[in-house]
């Protein structure tokens, strides 16, 4: 449901961005899908206050964002395009959506929801059956706030990345955070710090450092409306754990994730994200455990290949999630609130990974009653347990027969969700098999079934080599589609070897001379060294700390 009335916000406010006023050129696609996707959120807000869109906005568009744009090389929000196929390649949602949304968000939040509303109105009025572009608009909202506005934003859509502030006791200083490989970037942001009121902090940090004391438990960009992360000392933040409680639900899935993207880009150690998620044992917000849940996942990275390490994490994973899951149960209840709906079937998958025996016998007799029986939200994990234990092709077999006859656009995901969790390579050949068959997969589902397999560790191999024999196929089906570049995109994000490193260079070097499948291809390389990186800085200590719990 909250999906769904995203989507109907999102194309209905093309009437206005996009239809009513209209974009000169491609090179502002953004004029359109970053205002549509802020609109999804600042609609369904406005009409279901009880949704708390403006969470699922801070654990969706801005992780999205976050994770993308740190990598050199990516595109920035405004891009500009010298040639036909080169529009295709613009539609990167992390940036022109995700991104796009999060700095419009962050200028409602700078110059005040009235001012953004007012400049909006009298934009309309100008410009309504014109074209126009990004300059008209920073003019519009500029005179209902009387701030500058195209001095912040100009630089935010014209430069790829965003920067980390950190915090010490002699004040903050900016640079550009990375993931991944990269050269030293000298880039500067005008940035809204967002402090939490202290009369001190100054609103903007233009400069690359200033001289401004920030309290020892200060958090800056408290609302997560500004497109940076901050970098605290480890006192600073301890003292900001130890107040850990007393935040809102998007304080807290910030702070996590903030610490989880550091890690990532090599600033904290990995294993330090371990003791940070015992810290938030007590948690309930469906919100935040999104985020802890893809924390959880970047450690699994690191335990692929030790097997007493993985049992650790396992656990680990397990007992986090356990208080929850005993909250919870396997029933809505009455008068349940739909974000603890949406966190049962989070926590009974956690639960799964835990490979708690009675959760495991419980999904198996519920697909016992018949697929169509299951309550949605769990039915893909139910469908996932069989396919695990699935002993023959004739599960397999069954569950594909479901997937190409039902009407049910919910119970086909379920089913797809369910049956890529296959770990029997004859069963994973099945599956490619079945994504080449236009009678059971639809061509616009081929890339959810290829994202879902490539980041699979028992089809990752399989995955990639039905890739690269079949790319003729590939390319007559989908070179003219605007998704073309989202191949080399998802198999960088499965692979996880300099073996698989070295196949990915072989095989789309040749190919950076298409337009439409470049950037994909050079962010594809930089992701997976990314990767590498990490795993063979990280992976000793992280099996370590694991251990030792």
């Amino acid at each position: 449901k909250h999906y769904i009335a995203t989507v109907i916000s999102h194309e209905l406010s093309h009437q206005w961005f996009g239809n009513l006023v209209t974009m000169k050129w491609w090179n502002n696609l953004w004029l359109n899908e970053s205002f549509a996707t802020l609109m999804e959120y600042i609609a369904v807000d406005a009409i279901h206050p009880g949704w708390n869109a403006w969470l699922d906005f801070a654990s969706n568009e801005s992780i999205l964002a976050l994770r993308r744009d740190a990598i050199e090389g990516v595109q920035p929000v405004q891009v500009d395009v010298n040639h036909p196929d080169e529009i295709s390649s613009l539609f990167d949602g992390a940036i022109v959506y995700a991104k796009g949304a999060r700095l419009m968000h962050m200028c409602q939040e700078y110059i005040g929801h009235e001012a953004f509303q007012k400049g909006l109105t009298s934009y309309f009025k100008e410009f309504a059956y014109q074209n126009t572009d990004e300059d008209d608009l920073w003019r519009h909202l500029s005179n209902a706030s009387k701030k500058d506005v195209a001095l912040l934003m100009n630089t935010w859509i014209s430069q790829s990345g965003y920067p980390v502030v950190s915090v010490s006791p002699d004040g903050i200083s900016q640079q550009q955070f990375f993931i991944g490989p990269h050269d030293e970037s000298s880039q500067l942001w005008p940035i809204p710090l967002g402090g939490e009121g202290s009369e001190d902090t100054p609103e903007l940090l233009e400069t690359k450092e200033l001289r401004a004391p920030i309290a020892d438990d200060e958090r800056l960009n408290i609302k997560d409306a500004s497109h940076f992360i901050t970098q605290y000392s480890p006192e600073h933040l301890a003292r900001l754990l130890a107040k850990l409680t007393t935040y809102d639900e998007i304080g807290r899935l910030q702070l996590l994730h903030e610490q989880s993207l550091l890690a990532r880009g090599a600033i904290v150690p990995s294993a330090e994200l371990i003791p940070l998620l015992q810290a938030y044992r007590a948690e309930s917000a469906e919100s935040v455990w999104d985020i802890m849940a893809i924390t959880l996942r970047e450690l699994r990275k690191f335990v692929e290949t030790d097997e007493e390490a993985e049992d650790r994490l396992r656990s680990f994973t397990a007992s986090l999630a356990k208080p929850q899951f005993e909250r919870l149960g396997w029933e809505v209840q009455p008068g349940e609130v739909e974000s603890d709906t949406k966190l049962r079937s989070l926590i009974i998958g956690l639960m799964l990974y835990g490979e708690d025996p009675e959760v495991e016998e419980y999904c198996l007799q519920l697909y016992k009653q018949g697929v169509e029986t299951i309550d949605p939200e769990l039915r893909p994990l139910a469908i996932s347990t069989v396919v695990k234990k699935a002993t023959d092709e004739t599960t397999i077999n069954e569950l594909l027969d479901i997937y190409k006859t039902t009407h049910s656009a919910d119970l086909r995901e379920d089913v797809c969700a369910g049956l890529v969790s296959a770990k029997q390579p004859d069963y994973i050949q099945l599956l490619l098999e079945a994504v080449m068959n236009d009678a059971i997969v639809r061509k616009q589902d081929v890339f959810r079934w290829f994202a879902y397999l490539i980041r699979s560790r028992y089809a990752r191999d399989a995955t990639w080599k039905w890739m690269t024999t079949n790319w003729e196929w590939i390319e007559t089906s989908f070179a003219g589609d605007k998704s073309y570049d989202y191949f080399p995109q998802y198999a960088a994000g499965g692979l996880m070897t300099r073996e698989q490193l070295d196949s990915y260079r072989e095989f789309f070097t040749p190919k950076r001379s298409i337009p439409a499948l470049t950037r994909a291809i050079d962010l594809g390389i930089i992701e997976i060294e990314g990767r590498l990186e990490i795993l063979e800085k990280d992976a000793d200590a992280v099996r370590t700390a694991l251990m030792k719990l």
